[in-house]
């Protein structure tokens, strides 16, 4: 059985908001993670109004990593290393979802990689070996990500981690909310989706659009989703 808890830590901003929003109608249990508790909560009763039957709660972002099974993280890069450090002692021997792309305003559609070679791998270094980083969700439009847009809409999702096992947990996990998912290899490979999202900011302000996305081709018959 996978799991069946998440916690969406920066859940009240637009990729949390919107991946809290696509668990819960996939039946998945949610708890809201900010650095202000109120607004967590705030953000859950507002969730509540718009998912009939749903189970979601809102705390600070430690006491929300301490309620899921598996915590993902969608604060902007900028928060990552403080959210982290506010997280890690609640996220040990957990997978952590980090969602973190390393975006450096004003000029947001020019990569800009940190140091570590990624965002993901400067998670890992920063929660230690017994947190199962895995990355995922860079490529998928956050005002897209909580609408009922189906996986074909959204795009594809490249998922990246060290342990396969995790990754497979995590393929897994966003498949069920109607996701197509896919493995994408190790941790460091994730470079290629955090800068991939630069590119994609530049391609829909170039062609007036919003919601620019990714598409593997050659591997329809084992498409996830």
């Amino acid at each position: 059985m996978g799991p069946k808890s998440l916690a969406v830590i920066g859940g009240t901003g637009a990729l949390g908001r919107g991946l809290a929003l696509r668990a819960l109608r996939h039946g998945l249990k949610v708890c809201i993670g900010s650095r202000e508790a109120g607004r967590a909560r705030a953000t859950a009763e507002e969730l509540r109004r718009e998912v009939a039957g749903a189970e979601v709660t809102g705390a600070s972002n430690a006491e929300a990593a301490a309620a899921g099974e598996v915590i993902a993280v969608t604060v902007p890069f900028a928060s990552q290393q403080g959210t982290l450090q506010a997280i890690r002692e609640a996220a040990q021997g957990k997978i952590v979802i980090d969602a973190t792309v390393p975006l450096i305003p004003p000029r947001v559609a020019r990569v800009q990689l940190p140091p570590e070679g990624c965002a993901a791998v400067r998670a890992q270094n920063e929660l230690g070996p017994d947190v199962r980083v895995v990355s995922a969700l860079h490529t998928v439009a956050a005002t897209r990500l909580g609408s009922d847009a189906s996986a074909q809409e959204l795009g594809d999702v490249l998922v990246f981690g060290d342990d396969k096992a995790s990754r497979e947990v995590v393929v897994a996990l966003l498949s069920q909310m109607d996701l197509a998912a896919f493995h994408g290899g190790s941790l460091a490979n994730s470079a290629a989706a955090e800068a991939l999202t630069s590119v994609l900011i530049f391609v829909n302000k170039h062609y007036g659009a919003d919601h620019a996305g990714l598409r593997l081709i050659g591997v329809e018959a084992r498409r996830s989703g």
